[in-house]
């Protein structure tokens, strides 16, 4: 008998669900091998991933700047090459000798502080105080190997027992879903209003409270994620007001995911982090705690594979920072390279140095490129028969609704599948496009949706398009009522 098996593992594992990573991406990479071995088998010659936000995978180039002293660090021996000088710029070498004297041994090799370097640290807070306008302490940054050991550090922290619940977002980004599963604790679920471009009303917030409260689960936490994953919607600064205000009042943790914080495409809208809105409403550190998340992986940077990012902890007593500083212990440290994006991503160059120029044409080459894109890929959904597309305010992603007919829903309930999952593998498998049903983010019982990256890049947008209209056009008619 085998030492382990599906019955002996750890069940909360059974329950955790990753929808971005889950069945639609396995065929996917199927097809793929398929074609490689085989690239006339399909009668399309490309498979086209539009399930995650990856903007490297697709063809993004990185940042300049950001790679030259990633470089230079990792391979400092080269600083002292007469070559350098023409290879690099001036203000990509001072910056690497500057992080290197910060490092223990001037060697990416080498551990750091578990909370990160730092000289690093120094500089992200700087970065967050130059835009918040608050001040910042260094103690209070944990850089992480992206976000995601963050929010599993935090759930770590705050969950004890599936009594312990956190209010989260629906539809949400399904790394908060997993996480909660994962330690044991409940989803509360709140439910954003697609009708008014997926608002949140406080009413629903307190609804969803009560209940929690009457079946006997403690609410610990509040997630929010602004711009929002998987809908794309900017938060106004009123309704910001109203969450800091109802999380102060329910005694809640603010769990602020802000990764998407640069990727804003509409002029109506701009980004306020939900630190600097609780500072301007005159709460401080004793009024609400507050967990705020960034990200290497996200904005005009999308430096996944470089496992980057970092949380800012306020409102936390002495006593809890010494059991997370434990937590972070256990880990050694995050890696040196995704510290050393988060700092430079939280300050990058300025006016006056060499690179000034240069790194604003590629950031906003990058940022007015998905602008574009996003436009042109909700103006397509919203023409397709059934389907409704809010207006794609930030983010990486569209969540179009789509209103099935009855014969194609029975058809689902026959493959014992949901409706939009059969729609994504049906989609898939005539046009190798890659998107994620929106039963996987979680959605109002009855709806249907999908979630679409914006990131193939902007020459491969029209195919996008004239594929993903033709088979919803021959998906209606084979399944119409």
């Amino acid at each position: 008998m085998a030492s382990v098996s599906i019955d002996t593992i750890n069940p909360k594992v059974l329950k955790c669900e990753y929808a971005v990573c889950g069945e639609i991406a396995n065929i996917a990479q199927r097809l793929q091998q398929e074609l490689q071995a085989k690239p006339d088998s399909k009668t399309f010659d490309e498979i086209v991933y539009c399930n995650i936000g990856n903007p490297q995978s697709l063809g993004q180039l990185p940042i300049t700047f950001f790679r030259e002293v990633l470089a230079l660090c990792d391979h400092p021996i080269i600083l002292d090459k007469s070559a350098t000088q023409g290879l690099f710029s001036a203000d990509a070498i001072g910056r690497a000798r500057q992080i290197l004297d910060q490092i223990p041994g001037r060697a990416t090799g080498a551990y750091s502080h578990c909370q990160g370097i730092k000289g690093l640290r120094d500089t992200i807070a700087a970065g967050i105080e130059a835009r918040d306008g608050f001040p910042v302490y260094p103690h209070d940054i944990f850089l992480t190997d992206g976000v995601s050991p963050a929010v599993h550090m935090i759930m770590q922290l705050l969950i004890s027992s599936e009594k312990d619940g956190i209010l989260c977002p629906i539809p949400q980004y399904p790394l908060y879903s997993a996480s909660i599963a994962l330690h044991g604790g409940s989803l509360v679920p709140y439910y954003l209003d697609e009708a008014t471009g997926w608002g949140l009303e406080v009413s629903e917030l307190k609804k969803q409270l009560e209940d929690a409260k009457s079946k006997g689960i403690t609410v610990r936490a509040f997630v929010v994620i602004n711009p929002g994953n998987p809908a794309g919607q900017v938060l106004s600064e009123d309704n910001q007001r109203e969450i800091v205000e109802f999380c102060k009042q329910e005694g809640l943790v603010l769990l602020a995911d802000e990764v998407y914080q640069e990727n804003i495409y509409v002029p109506e809208k701009k980004f306020h982090s939900f630190k600097k809105i609780s500072r301007s409403m005159g709460y401080g550190e004793d009024d609400v705690s507050l967990v705020s998340f960034q990200s290497v992986s996200k904005g005009y940077y999308g430096e996944c594979g470089k496992r980057g990012g970092f949380m800012e902890v306020t409102g936390f007593g002495a006593d809890l920072r010494e059991q997370m500083y434990k937590v972070a212990s256990v880990n050694s440290c995050s890696n040196i390279a995704g510290q050393i994006l988060a700092s430079l991503v939280m300050s990058p160059p300025k006016v006056g140095d060499e690179s000034y120029e240069s790194y604003c044409a590629e950031r906003d080459g990058i940022l007015s490129s998905l602008a574009r894109r996003a436009k042109i890929l909700e103006d397509a959904f919203n023409k397709l028969e059934g389907v409704s597309c809010n207006k794609a305010e930030g983010a990486m992603y569209l969540f179009p609704r789509i209103h099935f007919p009855e014969k194609a829903i029975k058809a689902a309930e026959a493959e014992k599948t949901a409706a939009d999952a059969f729609y994504c593998r049906r989609l898939l498998n005539a046009t190798g496009i890659v998107v994620v049903p929106g039963s996987g983010f979680g959605q109002v019982p009855g709806t249907w949706h999908i979630r679409c990256s914006i990131l193939p890049q902007e020459e491969k947008i029209p195919a996008v398009v004239s594929r993903l209209t033709d088979f919803h056009k021959s998906f209606m008619d084979e399944f119409r009522d």
